[in-house]
């Protein structure tokens, strides 16, 4: 193995914590263990017992009258430097500590890589307040003016796919380029499906998460092997179920949950002109005709391309890494003004 990739790997595994015992044992056999592993303790709201793979720096913000801290990472170029800057936008499930390998693949390639939690997760503040993607959006902005970053990449993953659709339209200007990787919230889901007070889809929400329903979910993002380092997401989930503040993390989840059928993406596709990549792994199991939805959002996309993996599921950035990144890479360090392929 090189050098380089050693080094990713060595800290990809040191960051995350190599679960020992029963997890690891049953996910190097490829099967996650049908309990919680009894060293499995609570994890805080603020999650600041969780190494991160990179300094965390906090921004102040306010949302309906509440201040809260928006933490992120900054990460300098470790290869020669390229003056382009990425955002990366993470999924429901994750923070930004999810994309370590990305980080490790876009600074190598000479990027500057900041990587926020999103209010409501990681780090961040956990507000409760009726959550949107504007309010997301906003921060994101306002991080990069914070930054002094004038223009950026956006590369959203999974809920952030959904980020990075309003985020380059409402600030076309600022995107250089838009990359959706395995976006869910494909559909207009609204029709059909009542409204649901908070209170009631708070309740909803503490009374059946549990280890099994939060291992099933992430389970549903692999059709590879399953590996240990998956686990510590899972860990990561459960262990703030054992904690006092997990009513108040149940209500955020399902303001945020909300977000998924009420404020849906599927008309921002149409205005966004920004030089854009559908990509991602074709096989993912948590949108039905995936493959069919993301032809459909590339068709849509005023100047698009897309790119998906036989095979591969919904992280395309842990099952095909080397492939993923080497894609991801091209299509960022291409020319912006120039036009997206249309060889798909």
């Amino acid at each position: 193995m090189p050098l380089s990739n050693l080094a990713i790997n060595l800290r990809t595994w040191a960051f995350a914590g190599v679960m020992l015992g029963a997890a690891s044992v049953a996910a190097a056999q490829g099967e996650p263990p049908s309990e919680p592993p009894a060293d499995w303790g609570p994890v805080s709201a603020s999650m600041s017992e969780i190494p991160y793979p990179y300094p965390v720096d906090y921004m102040p913000v306010t949302h309906f009258g509440q201040d809260g801290l928006k933490a992120y990472m900054d990460v300098a170029p470790t290869g020669t430097a390229n003056g382009q800057a990425v955002m990366l936008f993470h999924g429901m499930n994750f923070a930004g500590i999810g994309f370590a390998p990305t980080i490790e693949a876009l600074a190598a390639a000479g990027f500057r890589v900041v990587v926020p939690d999103r209010v409501g997760y990681g780090r961040s503040s956990k507000m409760d307040i009726p959550y949107n993607l504007h309010i997301f959006a906003s921060d994101a902005k306002k991080l990069l003016d914070h930054l002094g970053i004038e223009q950026s990449a956006i590369v959203g993953h999974s809920m952030g796919g959904m980020l990075a659709a309003r985020f380059a339209m409402t600030y076309p200007d600022t995107t250089t380029h838009v990359v959706f990787v395995n976006q869910i919230g494909m559909s207009d889901s609204r029709p059909g499906r009542p409204w649901r007070d908070i209170e009631e889809a708070a309740e909803s929400v503490r009374e059946n998460t549990t280890y099994q329903s939060i291992l099933a979910n992430h389970m549903r993002y692999y059709n590879t092997e399953i590996k240990p380092e998956y686990l510590e997401f899972v860990r990561y989930q459960y262990g703030q179920t054992l904690t006092s503040d997990w009513p108040l993390l149940a209500r955020i989840r399902a303001w945020q949950q909300a977000i998924l059928f009420f404020d849906p993406v599927v008309y921002d596709w149409q205005h966004i002109d920004t030089k854009a990549l559908v990509l991602g792994g074709a096989d993912d199991r948590l949108t039905r005709d995936f493959s069919g939805q993301a032809r459909n959002l590339a068709e849509t996309l005023q100047n698009a391309e897309l790119n998906l993996y036989p095979g591969i599921g919904h992280n395309p950035h842990f099952e095909n890494p080397e492939q993923y990144h080497r894609d991801l890479v091209e299509f960022l360090s291409s020319d912006p003004d120039e036009p997206a392929s249309s060889d798909w």
